[in-house]
């Protein structure tokens, strides 16, 4: 039975990242797109740590799982251009993400109201790990890159002052 919970709940969070590219591309035409593409779910890099974070991240880039979006990997040192461009790439798969995360908490609502809630723990859990941690590890990076900007532009500006 938990076999069947576990490949549910793998094959739902595929589904998911389609309907969250779908409706990230129609949101990405309305204005609310631009308060969403900003929203931070966890600002503390302390609670990011405490979730494992770090280790998500490191099983991302030693894993084949850093094939998955080869959009969102810098080749070589990065151009202010390249860096925007990359945080927009990122902003992308951080919304699918959320949006994916939101999808499949329908299913484990529905598993719950129906009082499987051993099948609904597993919906949970892999929509954790396939949907809310690369969102949040999105989340980081855009704030890294963020900063790394705001340092540049900072640099700029002195060298044209």
């Amino acid at each position: 039975m938990t076999l069947k919970y576990i490949t549910f709940s793998i094959s739902i969070c595929f589904i998911s990242w389609i309907v969250g590219m779908i409706v990230n591309a129609a949101l990405r035409k309305t204005e609310f797109y631009g308060k969403l593409s900003n929203i931070s779910l966890v600002k503390s890099r302390k609670l990011n740590k405490f979730i494992g974070l770090g280790a998500f991240k490191w099983i991302v880039k030693n894993t084949f799982f850093k094939f998955f979006n080869p959009k969102l990997q810098l080749q070589s040192k990065a151009t202010t251009k390249e860096l925007i461009e990359l945080r927009q790439e990122m902003t992308i798969a951080e919304i699918s993400h959320f949006i994916g995360f939101l999808f499949v908490m329908i299913f484990a609502i529905i598993k719950v109201i129906r009082a499987e809630f051993l099948f609904s723990l597993w919906i949970i859990l892999v929509n954790i790990l396939m949907n809310l941690y690369p969102s949040l590890l999105q989340q980081e990076n855009k704030g890294r890159i963020d900063r790394f900007l705001k340092v540049l532009s900072k640099k700029e500006a002195k060298r044209i002052a």
